[in-house]
């Protein structure tokens, strides 16, 4: 039975590309339409910092240290967010073990679960994707990479590309 409603979407922005970065911003955009989106102030042991993911994200150490939130506020209140939900992410991969990296060094149960977007994605939406993506990408005028903004894009092309093979 083919979903009625959008799925809920997780981005997750990092502090670099391996195996020691940690998540600085997480921003979802849930199924019906609700949006949470917060830049996550490191704990002192999270050190490792990449200039081009600062460059491809835009957010800096400075910003974190003044705007961010502790670690385990941001579990708490993606827990009371999501409920006991399913989130979906396009880079899976390496989202889900940031949230994995993030509630455990929090010590907090994440009471939401995280999947692969291909999970739910048909096959005829998969021939689609980069045709809609950049179509929505270019509508909205997105020009940051930011959490927030990268899981409403991701959203709306699921959206879209499941209208378009319905």
């Amino acid at each position: 039975m083919q979903r009625k409603y959008p799925p809920s979407i997780v981005d997750v922005e990092a502090s670099g590309f391996g195996a020691q970065s940690y998540p600085i911003e997480i921003g979802v955009v849930r199924y019906d339409g609700a949006k949470w989106c917060k830049l996550i102030r490191p704990f002192d042991h999270w050190v490792h910092w990449d200039d081009s993911a600062e460059a491809l994200h835009g957010i800096s150490r400075e910003m974190l240290n003044s705007y961010g939130v502790p670690p385990v506020n941001i579990c708490l209140e993606l827990n009371s967010f999501l409920g006991n939900t399913m989130v979906y992410s396009d880079g899976w991969v390496v989202d889900h073990p940031w949230l994995i990296t993030l509630f455990s060094a929090a010590g907090v149960d994440m009471t939401f679960s995280c999947r692969a977007l291909e999970y739910i994605l048909h096959e005829k939406q998969m021939a689609h994707w980069h045709a809609v993506k950049s179509r929505v990408l270019d509508s909205c005028d997105a020009k940051r990479h930011r959490a927030s903004t990268d899981a409403m894009v991701v959203q709306q092309v699921y959206m879209e590309t499941r209208n378009l093979v319905d």
